[in-house]
């Protein structure tokens, strides 16, 4: 598999909030030969980054990087011997594209809050400037899960006539209040920090890690079921050789250091390695604030323009994103007469199925890019998953019109 790993500078930018910045960057990674039709763009979720494919380039294991191994590669469900796939780093994170930790050429600091707010729409346009640079005019797919699916969706929003197929994957249209309730107190968890210093922690100075670890425990709690959590850590102490990474209070110690707050400690402290708490900040309220209707009259009327064909997936135990919410996209998208599956995937996983599941995803993905509409649909069932959960998914025929 021919792969490439780049970072271009595309010149003056301007945000949706109105704010410009002089150069923005844009690191991103292309995977097979592109043949003028068969461009794939996959959008990654909140903290992914452009290494979408091709582990063994990687010592490190973490979701950063080829988070999307099982799906994309040669002979996967995005067989990048059919397809030349495209992923892109949004601006506003901090793993190579232009953010709060990136150097402002200006100043020779790095931005900080400096850094203009961004949105979802503010991804889509910097893509399609990177695709122009690319020599890419339209896309054949737009694939994406969680944020990366809103990602897909303002796609057919603002570029419709760009791209042929969508396919949003464990999202929604917009977050619903009690998300939205716990990633305002993720984030609050980072303000408060003492070293957040708002914002202009860079330097030799403490960053805010001890907020950024709490904020990210609270997006692992949103991740997982409730089933999911049982199954995986029950009420189990955590062996002997846990040593909690928050400090606990004397009465406290009379009490055990459950499994399942190891379990969060733990990942909690390589993410803190990983990621940068503005950054964070950023992108949640990038997906906090995105709502498919904006500027229109409904979802419908947002999706109108676009004339290609959808497959909408959803995980019965994802509480993040959930089946209801899916269903009510492909509601709208047959309002359009676009042609449209919705696929319903029994997993009482949690919100991440999608990343873990890639025998679930992979197949129905597959025929899709495959023949869509125009071939064999994928079968009018639901997916079983290892362990179904008792919830009882939306029918609806697969393909609509």
């Amino acid at each position: 598999m021919s792969v490439e790993s780049q970072t271009v500078s595309l010149g003056e930018f301007e945000f949706q909030c109105g704010e410009t910045i002089a150069d923005l960057e844009l690191a991103y990674e292309t995977y097979g030969e592109f043949e003028g039709d068969n461009a794939v763009l996959v959008c990654h979720a909140l903290t992914g980054s452009a290494h979408v494919a091709s582990r063994g380039r990687f010592e490190e294991g973490d979701q950063a990087y080829a988070w999307w191994d099982d799906i994309v590669g040669p002979g996967k469900a995005i067989d990048t011997k059919e397809y030349f796939v495209v992923c892109v780093n949004v601006p506003g994170s901090c793993y190579g594209s232009s953010g709060p930790s990136s150097e402002n050429p200006e100043t020779g600091e790095p931005y900080g809050p400096d850094f203009p707010p961004v949105t979802v729409a503010d991804w889509t346009e910097a893509q399609r400037r990177l695709l122009d640079e690319l020599g890419i005019p339209a896309l054949y797919a737009v694939v994406g899960g969680s944020v990366g699916g809103m990602n897909v969706l303002e796609w057919a929003k603002r570029h419709p006539d760009h791209v042929e197929k969508i396919v949003p994957i464990a999202a929604a249209p917009r977050l619903d209040p009690q998300c939205l309730a716990l990633d305002g107190i993720a984030r609050r968890a980072i303000t408060t920090d003492e070293h957040w210093n708002g914002g202009d922690y860079y330097g030799d100075g403490e960053h805010p890690d001890e907020g950024l670890a709490l904020a990210r425990q609270l997006g692992h709690v949103m991740y997982f079921s409730k089933s999911s959590m049982e199954r995986r850590f029950g009420r189990r102490a955590a062996t002997r050789e846990a040593e909690r990474a928050f400090p606990t209070d004397p009465a406290g110690r009379f009490f055990p250091y459950r499994d399942v707050e190891s379990y969060l400690d733990y990942n909690a402290s390589k993410f803190v390695e990983r990621f940068d708490a503005n950054s964070y900040l950023y992108l949640t309220r990038a997906m906090d604030n995105y709502d498919l209707s904006s500027g229109f009259e409904g979802d419908a009327d947002a999706l109108a323009a676009f004339d290609g064909t959808a497959l909408v997936m959803s995980f019965t135990g994802d509480w993040h994103f959930t089946t209801q919410q899916s269903e009510a996209l492909a509601d709208a998208l047959r309002e359009t007469d676009t042609g449209v599956a919705h696929h319903v995937v029994d997993s009482d996983y949690g919100h991440d199925a999608f990343l873990v599941e890639p025998d679930s995803v992979g197949p129905p993905l597959a025929d899709f890019l495959d023949e869509g509409l125009d071939g064999n649909a994928i079968s009018d069932t639901q997916e079983s998953a290892e362990e179904p959960s008792d919830f009882a998914p939306v029918h609806n025929s697969l393909f609509s019109r």
